[in-house]
């Protein structure tokens, strides 16, 4: 009986092989998340449950949305704020989580900088520009615990995420708030963690560890091939928790990772296992309609559009753990 079932398992793994179409993920060409698709392809993964996936390395963000709206990839990665804007706008798009590492603000390690309230008529870089998220929750968190305004109190400095931290390392900046994977960087150069974005979001009452950045897709697409992309979001969960214990995953993942030393190694290793979700369901689906409220009182209309509160369906109801 149970060579009988084996023999069907092997039939319908071998039937859903044949006629499963690539699904194509449109990423940066080097952004963190080649790390997991790597290891998704490194131990099949995908492949072992009948499923191929097409990475196709993009150069910027806006890059990866232009693909997803002209059908040229199936999934990318962005934030769920873009999703509901989206919506808003008619655009079916959907989101399954990916990471809660959100960066952080990063001052020199001998900065006599404190807390937040510190960086008032200091030089801050921003990377993402005016309408990051970062930059919208220090200002909320400025306002609610100092009555700062920072968009008038800081010298905000925009620009490229790279560009950035090396100017806080040559000393041109007061401080830098940076995405996750730069300010790990900075911290293996000796530069020191003021606050996390994700301890801003607790401080503005966000209780929960919450995803900012997930997978993103057309919700009919999802519908087609729900099956198909069930299976990529298991293969991607479980690829996250191979290097949530693998040591020697995170070996093979080294020239991807483009670390000069050994400390910026291990801090990049760090952050990503700090930013692998844990729980995503009810309860992180409602502090981020908190969240969302905070980042459109801020940042208005140019960010969340047509949108005056999280729309129904940004988050993709068949996927929860």
């Amino acid at each position: 009986m149970r060579l009988v079932l084996v023999f069907l398992t092997v039939l319908l793994w071998a039937a859903h092989g044949s006629t499963a179409e690539p699904i194509r993920i449109g990423v940066l060409q080097f952004g963190t998340v080649n790390w997991e698709l790597d290891v998704i392809k490194r131990h099949d993964l995908a492949q072992k449950r009948g499923l191929e996936i097409e990475v196709v390395g993009l150069t910027n963000k806006t890059a990866t949305a232009v693909a997803l709206q002209s059908g040229d990839v199936d999934i990318i990665v962005t934030d769920w704020i873009w999703v509901s804007r989206q919506r808003a706008e008619g655009a079916p798009y959907s989101f399954v989580p990916y990471s809660t590492a959100a960066g952080a603000i990063m001052v020199p390690g001998a900065s006599k900088v404190a807390d937040i309230a510190g960086l008032a008529g200091k030089r801050l870089g921003v990377a993402g520009g005016p309408l990051d998220k970062g930059w919208l929750l220090l200002q909320a968190l400025a306002a609610q615990d100092s009555g700062l305004d920072f968009a008038e109190e800081v010298e905000a400095v925009f620009g490229a995420a790279p560009l950035l931290a090396q100017q806080a390392l040559a000393g041109h900046l007061d401080g830098v708030l940076n995405f996750w994977h730069y300010a790990a960087r900075l911290e293996a150069e000796g530069m020191r963690r003021l606050i996390s974005v994700q301890d801003m979001m607790a401080q503005l009452g966000v209780e929960v560890p919450l995803p900012l950045i997930g997978y993103v897709f057309d919700e009919n697409w999802a519908g087609q091939r729900e099956a198909d992309a069930l299976t990529f979001f298991q293969a991607s969960r479980e690829a996250r928790q191979t290097l949530a214990t693998s040591d020697s995953a995170w070996q093979a993942l080294r020239p991807l990772m483009k670390a000069p030393n050994e400390a910026t190694f291990l801090a990049l290793r760090a952050g990503y296992r700090d930013g692998i979700p844990r729980q995503w369901g009810p309860a992180e689906q409602a502090a981020a309609e908190h969240l969302f409220a905070i980042l459109a009182k801020i940042g208005g209309r140019e960010l969340v559009g047509r949108s005056d509160h999280l729309q129904e369906g940004t988050f993709w109801p068949p996927f929860q753990f």
